[in-house]
Parts: structure tokens; sequence; C-alpha cells
């Protein structure tokens, strides 16, 4: 019984060890700017990473920055952005991982996530997407990211 709880409280500490360590990282971004992104009510429009949650998997799309500075030609035929779009199915216990993975690039608006419930979840899978959701939302919050849910609740 002992050597179970000593063996659990070291789990903890780790685990509190990594959490501390994937917030570090996430703290080289800035805070969030609510006014680059309070009129952005497209998720096409949206600059960074955007959730999709499902009932099984979340869908993470993402914009890269663009490695040319130069503005001239930007968003043509030569630098379109859509190539620089990107989405990545995770299961939702990769969710954090794949955050902190995230190029400093990605976060025009600094450190603020949006979130959706999945609009072609089959209704019988409202419950677990939602679920899902309120958990993803839990992990980034505990990161430090602000999430903006859509559509607004």
């Amino acid at each position: 019984m002992a050597k179970d709880a000593v063996q659990a409280e070291h789990r903890a500490q780790a685990a509190a060890t990594q959490r501390d360590q994937e917030r570090a990282q996430l703290a080289q971004i800035p805070l969030p700017t609510k006014s680059l992104y309070a009129d952005v009510h497209d998720p096409a429009q949206w600059a960074n990473p955007f959730l999709m949650v499902g009932s099984d998997t979340i869908s993470m799309h993402i914009l890269l920055a663009d490695a040319n500075p130069s503005t001239l030609g930007e968003g043509n035929m030569l630098r379109p952005e859509a190539a620089r779009r990107q989405s990545i199915q995770l299961r939702p216990e990769d969710l954090v991982k794949a955050i902190v993975a995230l190029p400093a690039g990605a976060w025009r608006y600094g450190r603020v996530i949006a979130v959706q419930e999945s609009p072609t979840a089959a209704p019988k899978d409202r419950p677990r997407v939602r679920r899902n959701e309120e958990a993803a939302i839990q992990q980034l919050n505990d990161l430090g990211i602000v999430v903006e849910e859509w559509p607004s609740r």
C-alpha cells in the first residue's frame, strides 16, 4: 500500500513538472490581443490554431507563417495562403503535445485558440463531443491559453 502511494506521488510530481515545462514553452507566445480577432467570425478567416472537436478525434487547423518576410507577391499565385493551411487529426490525449509543438508563427493573435464542436457529429454523439470539448478547454486553460468558443456561448 505505502509503495503504491509513493509511486502515485512520483507520477503526480512528474506530471506537474511536465505541465510546468509545457507552460514555460508556451509562455514565449505573447498574451492574446483581442482587437486582432474580435471581428473574426468565420473559421476560414481565423489565423490562430482552430480546434474542431468530434466524438473520437480533434481536428486542429493551423495557418503557418509565411517564410518570406517581403510583402511583394503576398497572397498571390506564387505565395497562396491556402498552401500554408494545415489540418491535423489528433486523439484527444495528444492535444497538449500538438499544441506545445506548434511554431510561434502560428499564433498571430497571441496565445488564443478557437474551439468548436463538430457540426457533423451525430445527435447520439453530442454528449461525448461536449465532454471532449470540455476536456480540451480544461487542458488549454491549464496551459495558460485563452479559449474562444465558437459559436459564442
